[in-house]
């Protein structure tokens, strides 16, 4: 049974029974009380009381996005706008892609990289042997394909490495400290090199250079007796017409005389020289774990004949004498421990190069005129700046730590010596240091000064030091940059003569290097052993640029004579060119730095962890 009342919303109240008891029912009606009492807005007002037809179409006006109802009008434009913003910004997008970018160019490099590029030249130039593909020297090609294989005495190939000079010798002596000195350069400043785009270019002249090396000894024993010192002749007694090196003026790829194989079996000098080299160039190619451990022992078997066979390379009258003579062999100990330790981490070596008694008969305490100077035949300089590295950066400790104190002392007189408020070394009026004191070939002593002081200057700069002092009065880093800098400034240009030394680089430039290869047309004529001559004496420019090459340099009084047979002025080498490559970089770029921890990627940390706590106690 239902029954109808009056509804006080306007319709009818249909009330049914149910089993709903009298309180269920009483407390609705309180409920709707409530509801009756509440004061309705206007919306909710016209919605209840609109017909069906009405409600229906005001409904329409509006969008219910769940916690927000809004105008259906309102919602519509607001989604057309977003749309069509979307569709803009495709189309903007499209445009911008389709139309061609003109990105700003880099800025030009600055002198120091640009004289960087051409000094590498130099090598390719010099290389002996089998050429590779990109060697990029059109006027050379391959040469002395049978050296080794033509010595009766030798029988066994030692086809490739450089050439020295002018001439086609390869002298190891020189040609090993060039490797090592490349190799520093490497590993301290590998990123510019990256930067420069000359990484590569750098890593495959040092390994050209290892390789040829590996040939000169057995590199497989543990020991050996017996180390190539030379290959070819330069020696030329009065009126002897003996065909060699010297006597003759021939392109390297034309050579058909005998070229001699000169040994040693005791020579501690080149042996620990060649050592540092292979040692040194471990380190730029570690991440070829299997070559650089191929260097490392054949380091370590060339270091171990070093030690045991004591003796100078050049004792004696041999060509070595004549050219490249070597004064002691203790500084090559000091050097080549230095680097057999930063290779391999065996503190052995370390104990060896810091030995008070190696560093005495080194000459870390005699001074004179050439203490200080860097050079093919005294390493004792890079020694010291090199260990002062170590200690500047790792600090050993005991048992080292007095000698690397007294050599970090000597370091810091060194660059003193360098500033022009000491008289250590004499200037030109043009304002060369004169590292061999007035001597002849000047050029390849002062771009060693000018690496090492720039090198020594990232090193205070890489370990928060600001300055270093002479007796009491205290000199910024930039002191040593600005020496550098301007050495090598006018080595490129900015001197009386404004003539750069470097071939290649620059308006004015040598144009009669003392060079067989590139003072001979590469015209297919076969010019024999005297058929040269006429090239050697020519007054006309050489046909060939040997591009980067730095030549011997000028006088003492800033003079200069572009004349191809006076090779005091115009010979370039393979020590002087490395040199110039290592200061150069450390000059180039922008902003300063080393690599700080390639150096020591062999060392073993100094002070061990401490062990591990014992376990608990148990009863």
């Amino acid at each position: 049974m239902s029954m109808y009342g009056r509804d006080p919303w306007g319709g009818p109240l249909e009330i049914c029974h149910d089993s709903a008891t009298d309180d269920d029912r009483s407390r609705n009606l309180d409920l709707d009380r409530g509801a009756l009492s509440r004061t309705l807005d206007e919306t909710q007002q016209s919605w209840l009381l609109a017909g069906p037809g009405d409600q229906g179409r005001k409904k329409k006006k509006y969008v219910d996005l769940g916690c927000l109802v809004v105008s259906r009008k309102l919602f519509v434009w607001t989604v057309g706008v977003l749309l069509a913003a979307a569709v803009f910004a495709g189309l903007v997008a499209g445009i911008a892609k389709a139309i061609p970018r003109h990105h700003r160019p880099p800025p030009p490099p600055d002198d120091f990289t640009v004289a960087l590029r051409k000094a590498l030249m130099f090598f390719n130039a010099q290389k002996s042997g089998k050429l590779p593909k990109h060697n990029n020297v059109h006027w050379r090609g391959n040469s002395c394909m049978k050296d080794g294989l033509s010595d009766p005495a030798v029988r066994r190939s030692l086809v490739g490495g450089y050439y020295d000079a002018g001439d086609a010798i390869k002298f190891n002596f020189p040609a090993a400290f060039s490797m090592t000195l490349l190799s520093w350069s490497v590993i301290e400043y590998s990123a510019k090199y990256e930067a420069v785009g000359e990484l590569g270019h750098i890593r495959d002249t040092i390994k050209w250079g290892a390789d040829y090396f590996l040939k000169t000894f057995n590199s497989t024993a543990d020991t050996i007796d017996r180390v190539v010192m030379q290959v070819g002749s330069g020696a030329t007694s009065p009126g002897s017409t003996q065909p060699n090196d010297h006597y003759c003026w021939m392109r390297p790829e034309d050579i058909d005389y005998p070229r001699p194989v000169v040994e040693c079996h005791a020579c501690s000098d080149l042996a620990a020289e060649m050592a540092a080299s292979l040692a040194a160039a471990s380190i730029v190619f570690k991440d070829n774990k299997a070559y650089s451990q191929k260097l490392v022992h054949g380091a370590t078997t060339l270091f171990k004949f070093a030690r045991q066979n004591r003796g100078r390379y050049s004792a004696g009258g041999s060509d070595a004498a004549k050219f490249y003579n070597s004064t002691s062999y203790w500084d090559e100990f000091v050097w080549g421990g230095s680097w057999m330790y930063l290779a391999t981490g065996n503190s052995s070596y370390l104990q060896l190069a810091t030995h008070p008694k190696l560093a005495k008969h080194a000459g870390a305490y005699w001074g004179g005129p050439d203490y200080g100077v860097f050079s093919w035949d005294n390493k004792l300089t890079g020694a010291q700046v090199l260990l002062s590295r170590l200690r500047l950066f790792l600090s050993p400790g005991y048992p080292y730590e007095e000698i690397l104190r007294t050599f970090h002392n000597q370091t810091s007189i060194i660059m003193c010596s360098y500033l022009p408020i000491f008289k250590s070394f004499n200037r030109t009026k043009g304002g060369l240091i004169q590292s061999n004191h007035g001597r002849p070939q000047p050029l390849q002593y002062v771009v060693n000064a000018a690496f090492l002081a720039s090198l020594y200057s990232d090193y205070l700069e890489a370990a928060d030091t600001p300055g270093w002092y002479c007796g009491p009065h205290f000199y910024p880093i930039e002191t040593l940059r600005n020496f550098a800098r301007t050495q090598i400034e006018y080595i490129l240009g900015k001197n009386p003569l404004k003539m750069s030394y470097v071939v290649g680089y620059g308006n004015r430039y040598p144009k009669r290097v003392h060079h067989r290869g590139a003072s001979i047309p590469k015209n297919g004529v076969h010019y024999g052993c005297k058929g040269g001559w006429k090239w050697r004496e020519t007054k006309k420019p050489n046909p060939n640029i040997i591009v980067g090459a730095m030549v011997a340099g000028p006088d003492r009084h800033d003079g200069f004579k572009d004349v191809r047979k006076n090779y005091n002025y115009t010979e370039a080498t393979l020590a002087g060119n490395a040199g110039l490559v290592a200061a150069l970089v450390a000059l180039s770029g922008e902003g300063h730095g080393v690599d700080k921890n390639t150096m020591f990627s062999a060392v073993p940390p100094m002070f061990p962890s401490p062990p591990p706590p014992p376990a608990p106690w148990k009863p």
